[in-house]
């Protein structure tokens, strides 16, 4: 069964996602992040057709203790954040919790 794309956040970060042919989106306001995030990272994250939820680095922060957590040790869908300072460093861990092995590892 292939799964497919989720993408939360504000409509301006889910546009081109939504024009690359990402079908399952939240679309959550800026002014109504703290109100609504939550309640959408949730249902992503509980959505068996899902394997890959994206959102921007800086949304995180808006997210209850509990969502974060739950969001950050997601194995299936796995959480990838975009943007703000995640740099090399932080895709290198999305990548070996999704995947379960470090690929940049020298040894």
């Amino acid at each position: 069964m292939s799964q497919e794309i989720g993408v939360i956040g504000s409509p301006e970060f889910t546009t081109g996602f939504r024009l690359a042919g990402v079908r399952k989106f939240a679309d959550v306001p800026a002014d109504e992040k703290d109100e609504q995030l939550d309640d959408a990272v949730e249902e992503m994250l509980n959505d068996d057709d899902i394997g890959i939820v994206v959102m921007h680095d800086d949304d995180l922060s808006h997210l209850s203790r509990g969502v974060r957590q739950d969001a950050e040790t997601s194995v299936e869908p796995v959480m990838v954040t975009l943007g703000g300072g995640t740099g090399s460093g932080g895709l290198r861990e999305q990548i070996k919790r999704a995947i379960g092995i470090d690929l940049m590892d020298e040894d």
